[in-house]
């Protein structure tokens, strides 16, 4: 574990695997228009890291909201990590399946629920099973019970009416996670009911860019090429619906920014509200 990185190496997860205060979070999550429901799930079942619990971020969520996965109040969050044998006191790390889709989302709402000692495995089940790491499919026998005490941060998390305030405003950086393409508006939505775009005074930093062929997030450098203008600023971070907006907050914090925001709607809330302004490189 690296000091003042968000990240942990599959070696130093392979070597501390046993200790009685980790726990290890399977987050793997497929967008609806990459893979079938349950994608995530079915994942984890095929074969998981050693003791590891999984995480839905479509069930932990706000499902009241007609928005996807959106953050849930402190009380479910709460209920649902200490069913998952997470409480005070412990160590997390979080993988997945898919190149950060999810666990970059998944350290961010640990994050905004107060939990500070939080990691993400850098590049996920892919460096787990490369540096020899063994799976199982049998659920583990989750022990703990320790209460999870949420202290919510709320700076870390942004409402449209924020994110207007803002891009109006000019003052607080927004950066899009999303393809150049449906940034730009020259390429259509995955979602097929929302226009492409992008929200006012926005810049455009692709999530892709920021994950490496191997699947591990690229080296600092590569990530000061990028983002380096605001790694001492409040950012707010977007993406399509909160997902990969969380990748541009979690290398931001590999620089030394821990304190990016995520607007937890993002384009499928900005995209469809009637008083939203959307940009286009035509325009």
């Amino acid at each position: 574990m690296a000091d003042g990185s968000p990240l942990v190496s599959a070696a130093w997860l392979k070597d501390n695997l046993k200790a009685p205060d980790l726990r290890v979070v399977d987050a793997s999550w497929f967008p609806s228009w990459t893979a079938s429901a349950g994608a995530g799930r079915q994942s984890y079942d095929r074969g998981h890291i050693p003791g590891a619990v999984y995480f839905d971020i479509d069930e932990i969520s706000d499902t009241e909201s007609n928005l996807p996965h959106m953050m849930p109040d402190s009380v479910k969050f709460s209920s649902r990590v200490r069913k998952l044998g997470i409480g005070d006191g412990n160590r997390v790390v979080v993988y997945d399946a898919n190149d950060f889709f999810a666990s970059a989302r998944v350290w961010w709402m640990f994050r905004v629920m107060g939990h500070k000692d939080v990691y993400v495995l850098n590049g996920g089940l892919r460096a787990w099973e490369a540096e020899g790491g063994e799976l199982e499919d049998l659920p583990p026998v989750i022990t703990g019970g320790r209460h999870f005490t949420p202290r919510v941060r709320s700076d870390l998390i942004k409402s449209r009416e924020q994110v207007a305030a803002a891009s109006a405003s000019g003052d607080t950086p927004i950066l899009d996670a999303r393809p150049a393409g449906r940034f730009a508006g020259t390429e259509k939505e995955p979602r097929p009911d929302l226009p492409s775009g992008h929200i006012p005074g926005s810049g455009n930093v692709p999530s892709g860019k920021l994950v490496g062929a191997d699947g591990k997030l690229v080296s600092k450098e590569q990530i000061n090429a990028l983002l380096g203008d605001h790694a001492d600023r409040p950012v707010v971070a977007s993406c399509g619906s909160g997902v990969s907006a969380a990748v541009i907050a979690l290398a931001l914090a590999e620089i030394g920014n821990w304190d990016v925001a995520v607007y937890d709607g993002s384009w499928s809330e900005w995209a469809s509200h009637p008083e939203s302004e959307i940009a286009t490189a035509s325009a």
